[in-house]
């Protein structure tokens, strides 16, 4: 694990192979390792680039508000670092939200994106609200409130079937600090619309759904790329693909690096 100084606060990256850089970005209540498993294989002709996003992991937080753009820019401070110009990025759920913000403040340095069980579309009315019902939640129950929202991001057929890699996803989540888990929810809460990005870019997209996922509403989610070219890939599960569907995501990713 490495680290840089952003705005006097710490970020936690990893770096790993040479060649086409990949920024995998995870999902909110995630860390980096949520990429372990595909690391290895991405390395093997690719540079793979995984970072914590602000308040998550082994980076610290920056304020009690943490804007999709902050994340996109400690994102940014992690690249010019390295020296890295262009990149395919990859990012699940809250990182879909951060990689399009990091999209519209650097397109330069967008080589290609995955949007994996994310959206372009900012919060409804209705789920801004429930926004605010999770900050009270978390507040008053640190525990089960992590608990419950690891558990929900499956499918149900699968609740059972992957409860030790849930109960693993879970005390990961455990270890996001309150102050991460809030500054997150009220940037997720106030973060624009970029669908604009999905029919005026012109670099290679794919969004990635599960059918069944309980977070994002599958057919209202993929009413966005109508009248575009962006490809999309549909897995029969849940929120959590990198997970649910770990082979064939793997397919589907290293064919979409393959032929940019």
């Amino acid at each position: 694990m490495k680290h840089i100084q952003f705005k006097n606060t710490q970020i936690s990256y990893s770096d790993t192979g040479k060649g086409t850089a990949i920024v995998l970005l995870h999902g909110f209540l995630e860390n980096q390792s949520m990429w372990d498993n595909y690391i290895a294989e991405f390395s093997k002709k690719n540079r793979v680039i995984t970072i914590d996003l602000l308040g998550h992991g082994e980076s610290e937080c920056l304020g009690y508000v943490h804007s999709m753009e902050d994340h996109a820019d400690a994102v940014h401070a992690v690249l010019a670092d390295l020296r890295i110009r262009k990149a395919i990025f990859v990012g699940h759920s809250m990182g879909g939200y951060v990689a399009l913000a990091f999209a519209e403040l650097y397109p330069k340095n967008i080589k290609g994106l995955v949007l994996l069980n994310s959206t372009a579309k900012s919060d409804s009315e209705e789920r801004k609200i429930n926004r605010d019902r999770a900050i009270k939640a978390v507040k008053q129950s640190f525990i089960n409130f992590v608990s419950l929202s690891i558990a929900n991001l499956f499918s149900e057929d699968n609740r059972e079937r992957l409860i030790a890699e849930i109960e693993d996803v879970k005390n990961k989540a455990l270890k996001t600090p309150l102050q991460g888990i809030v500054a997150s929810l009220e940037g997720m809460k106030i973060r624009q619309d970029r669908e604009v990005l999905l029919h005026l870019t012109t670099y290679p997209k794919i969004l990635i759904l599960g059918e069944k996922d309980p977070v994002l509403p599958y057919e209202e989610t993929k009413e966005q790329i109508e009248n575009t070219k962006v490809e999309l890939v549909t897995f029969p599960d849940g929120h959590m693909s990198q997970i649910e569907n770990k082979e064939e995501l793997l397919n589907v990713l290293l064919l979409f690096f393959k032929r940019i």
